[in-house]
């Protein structure tokens, strides 16, 4: 059975990220030009089309609390502001380059906490009034050991909470089903480098926790896994869309959201305020 894979989606997200760099060899380039440093950076961050909530300019360091598109990658987004502003800095200032030091800390932030979202995937059969059948339409998982991701000067972690409908809402999946493309998934996230760390399936829609690399934005991960989730059911089991009446297995949009230790409200009034 022939599927046409997505190449876009319509989204509903909220994606906000802390980020850090310092200055090569954590020289004071910025002492009492703090506000000049925001100002440059707010800038850059404007032509770029990334939304800048917060800006914590040090003498050797830069904090920032960034929101970006699924389709903007977090590596791609700190090339471009160390890259511009270092350049930018230098003309302005008569600075010697190197201005930044390799190397970045990245984490991911959001409404709620990520103990929070496990919560509420774990809580999905109540939900949606399934716990109580003698075998519930739900399949769940979770990984009993942290998948490693690491790049070179970096030190991230990146967590996304994933939702993808079926096309029309149609109750496509069971239990079986749920756990075949589940293992399927982790199959693609192991070779295409990210990682699945929970997920919740129910008949017409999928949660995932998942954590990518920083130089993969969102939008392509969530590609990935609709696109070879299509392809794998409707290889091995066709009959469950012919019975559906549908010729396409998910809806062309998605919800993507950030989630980590802290929220981005907290981390947001913590760099407004200074040390």
């Amino acid at each position: 059975m022939n599927l046409t894979p997505f190449t876009s989606l319509t989204w509903a997200y909220q994606l906000h990220y802390y980020l850090c760099f310092r200055t090569h060899r954590r020289r004071q380039f910025f002492l009492s030009k703090e506000a000049s440093l925001k100002d440059l950076v707010t800038e850059i961050s404007r032509r770029h089309e990334y939304h800048l909530l917060e800006c914590q300019a040090h003498s050797d360091q830069l904090r920032l609390l960034l929101s970006l598109r699924p389709d903007q990658a977090v590596a791609e987004a700190i090339q471009k502001i160390k890259g511009n502003s270092s350049r930018e800095w230098n003309e302005m200032f008569a600075t010697s380059p190197p201005l930044w030091a390799r190397g970045y800390l990245a984490r991911s932030l959001g409404r709620i906490r990520l103990a929070g979202v496990r919560e509420y995937l774990e809580q999905q059969p109540a939900h949606h009034g399934y716990a109580g059948r003698v075998l519930p339409p739900v399949y769940r998982y979770r990984a009993q050991e942290t998948m490693w991701l690491e790049t070179a000067h970096a030190s991230f972690d990146l967590n996304h909470h994933l939702v993808f409908s079926t096309f029309q809402r149609k109750g496509i999946f069971d239990s079986q089903l749920g756990r075949a493309l589940a293992a399927y998934w982790i199959h693609v996230a192991t070779k295409r480098g990210f990682a699945i760390d929970q997920l919740s399936v129910v008949p017409d829609h999928v949660h995932l926790i998942v954590r990518t690399m920083p130089r993969m934005h969102i939008e392509e991960c969530a590609l990935l896994l609709m696109n070879n989730g299509q392809h794998f059911v409707g290889k091995n089991f066709p009959q469950v869309l012919i019975e559906a009446g549908v010729n396409q297995l998910w809806q062309p949009s998605a919800y993507a959201g950030t989630c980590g230790d802290f929220t981005s409200g907290l981390i947001q009034k913590w760099l407004s305020e200074g040390d």
